[in-house]
């Protein structure tokens, strides 16, 4: 800087005019002026360069470049702005924007040619590191190449940086990836970054920040990223209260292009990490409630694997309160549980007695319905064929429905469980035998119908 300085003595002799010619001990006193270093040759460049004289800057080589920020860097404070700073600032990104033309070196493979800079501005200290990438995401350089760079950069810098330098450049780093496009960085990326601050002091807001973008990508994450230890305060093994953060994150972030592909996978997730927490006994019954309630009835299209987490949870936690077994067991839909599923809650006997009879009215209701719809096909069709074999199949059906309809609500699982089997047995045989009936239906014309006769007699009967 010196040296530059040395080349515009024209300019101070200016300003001092006769004076320089009539005292040979001139001094020039500077009130208020901070005493460090570089400072006097800051102000005189200022003073010297004008904003002619910077528009040479855009011939300088690429060397020149960073030998001018490295200047920068080392007289300019976080906060201060200089017309200088901002001239080199724009051709050096002007020069990234243009990878190919900019690039100093023969590069033999796509990434390379993408990356070269990456190693020239790993020496720059992360507040000008700030001012390339948002001047950079403003020139629409590519995302993915900027993202990569600060992974890269967070990496270098960490291996001799200070505690405090590091909470500033991941805080940073935080911020520059909010305004990234949410596809320029994976889900692995930000749980590598999210692992990393865990153990140092940034802020809350910028903790914040990192979650709602983890929430973002939270159907593209996958099991063991959630597996995260809970603080040593807390007495549970993993972090509940991150996935219910990150959980809802995904609904604020999402709430206006939610698509019902991604609400299923972020519902995988979520079951597959219930079952994992179930089995640990410190989990409360307040923050397991909370997770299998996190997401509502329409995320899921079976139940299944919900069950298997409510049931793991009953049998670790075998002494909760019937109000409590009901706040968890409210999360369940039973008509999404299958048949084998049903069955085996029926009999268990850690679910709440009125839970089993839920099961029964619901499945008793499903049979109604199912009764209702193949008694209505049979009238229909009896009208033209099958007549007598329709009657008999239809009486059939009625007593079943009777007997349905009389059964009293038993106070004992296994009673239920019994009674569920012969619910089963029927609707199995009235499927089939819909399924035959449709099929005659389609195959024969009507004008021979009548010539059937007891060819038609082959249609099961239905068990009662």
């Amino acid at each position: 800087m010196q040296r530059t300085l040395a080349s515009f003595p024209g300019s101070f002799k200016k300003l001092f005019g006769y004076l320089m010619d009539e005292t040979k001990d001139l001094k020039v006193l500077f009130h208020d002026f901070e005493d460090e270093a570089g400072g006097f040759e800051l102000v005189a460049a200022r003073f010297c360069y004008n904003k002619k004289s910077l528009d040479c800057i855009s011939f300088w080589t690429w060397s020149e470049l960073l030998v001018a920020l490295k200047e920068c860097q080392a007289l300019l404070s976080a906060s201060d702005s200089s017309l200088i700073l901002e001239k080199i600032l724009d051709c050096v990104v002007t020069r990234l924007a243009s990878l190919v033309v900019a690039s100093p070196c023969t590069c033999s493979s796509e990434n390379t040619r993408i990356s070269w800079w990456f190693e020239d501005l790993l020496v720059l200290k992360i507040d000008l590191i700030d001012k390339v990438i948002r001047m950079s995401i403003s020139r629409n350089i590519d995302h993915a190449t900027i993202s990569k760079f600060l992974l890269c950069y967070q990496r270098s810098r960490f291996l001799t940086a200070t505690p405090t330098e590091k909470c500033k450049i991941m805080e940073v780093m935080i911020n520059l990836l909010s305004l990234l496009d949410r596809s320029s960085f994976s889900c692995k990326l930000l749980f590598g970054i999210f692992r990393v601050v865990s153990s140092l002091k940034i802020s809350s807001h910028h903790k914040s920040i990192l979650e709602n973008l983890i929430g973002s990508q939270l159907d593209r994450a996958t099991i063991d990223f959630l597996l995260v230890p809970s603080s040593r305060r807390k007495a549970y093994v993993y972090d509940v209260n991150l996935v219910l953060r990150l959980v809802k994150a995904f609904y604020i972030e999402g709430r206006c292009f939610l698509l019902d592909s991604r609400l299923r996978k972020v519902a995988s997730l979520v079951d597959s990490y219930l079952v994992e927490v179930a089995a640990d006994s410190h989990l409360s019954p307040s923050k397991f409630a909370a997770l299998v309630l996190v997401l509502p009835d329409d995320a899921r299209e079976s139940h299944d694997r919900l069950f298997q987490a409510i049931d793991i949870y009953l049998q670790v936690h075998g002494g909760l309160c019937e109000a409590k077994k009901m706040k968890i067991c409210s999360a369940l839909n039973y008509a999404k549980l299958s048949t084998d599923a049903l069955k085996h809650l029926a009999r268990n006997p850690k679910f709440p007695s009125r839970i089993a009879i839920q099961v029964f009215i619901n499945q008793q209701s499903k049979l109604e319905n199912l009764f209702e719809d193949k008694t209505h096909l049979v009238d229909t069709f009896s009208s033209s064929v099958f007549a007598e074999e329709s009657i008999d199949e239809k009486v059939s059906s009625d007593q079943v429905l009777v007997y349905a309809k009389r059964i009293n609500l038993p106070n004992k699982a296994e009673h239920l469980d019994v009674q569920l089997q012969g619910m089963q047995c029927t609707i199995t045989e009235l499927e089939k035998y819909c399924g035959i009936m449709q099929t005659q239906i389609g195959n024969i014309p009507r004008t021979r119908l009548s010539s059937l006769g007891n060819n038609a007699r082959f249609l099961p009967k239905l068990c009662s």
